[in-house]
């Protein structure tokens, strides 16, 4: 069966306050999304990678592949309004039956053996979603008062999430939700059961600058 990957890509930095896209930053001195996809490429190899920009990016992700030498077997797809919109337009380049991941762009900590646990589990069960324990209390908050809850009945969700072709497909069909958070929700509406799977704790999505430092630290330990 084909494996595919949609690389989300259209994160602005916000939160990093940097003027450059975090996907863009370097981390020992190699950009962010180049350790993301070069995972993947180790990890399935022949893989097709799929990578979501904002429209007005679409020219400059092809001069900053030239700049890096980066070369791969890639689709660039221009993103939508929203996250949703832009996984859509992503899945339209994809025919036939096929397993299909979606990462993060800034998830560079992906393991190559997560990463086909993931592939492995979404053949035999439809989909896989890696999550991880929380480790720390919890509360829920409403309005002005707020109450703890059982740690134990929640996790943390992460990407890649894989999904048969099919399946995702048809799910992003559906109009959109704002409570579609990510694509295990939007399968779920469909009413499919999610399959959750072991994570990895590493598999940070980079978004702030300890993110990044902790990303360094990782990355020259040999992660």
């Amino acid at each position: 069966m084909n494996k595919y990957v949609i690389i989300a890509a259209g994160g602005i930095g916000t939160r990093m306050k940097s003027p450059i896209p975090k996907q863009y930053l370097s981390v020992n001195d190699v950009p962010i999304i180049i350790h993301t996809i070069n995972k993947f490429q180790f990890a399935v190899p022949g893989i097709h990678i799929i990578v979501v920009l904002p429209a007005d990016k679409i020219d400059s992700w092809e001069e900053f592949c030239m700049d890096h030498n980066f070369e791969f077997n890639q689709q660039i797809c221009a993103g939508g309004e929203t996250r949703f919109h832009s996984i859509r337009k992503g899945l339209d380049l994809i025919h036939g039956n096929a397993l299909v991941a979606i990462h993060d762009a800034v998830r560079p900590l992906i393991t190559i053996a997560l990463i086909q646990e993931v592939f492995k589990h979404a053949e035999a069960n439809g989909n896989a979603i890696p999550v991880i324990k929380m480790d720390q209390a919890i509360r829920v908050v409403e309005g002005v008062n707020s109450k703890a809850v059982d740690r134990n009945k929640y996790r943390i969700i992460q990407t890649p999430q894989c999904f048969h072709s099919m399946m995702l497909k048809k799910a992003y069909e559906q109009n959109y939700d704002a409570s579609f958070t990510d694509d295990a929700t939007v399968v779920e509406r469909m009413g499919t059961p999610i399959n959750l799977i072991n994570g990895d704790i590493n598999n940070i999505k980079i978004t702030t600058q300890q993110d990044m430092l902790i990303a360094e630290t990782l990355i020259a330990s040999g992660f």
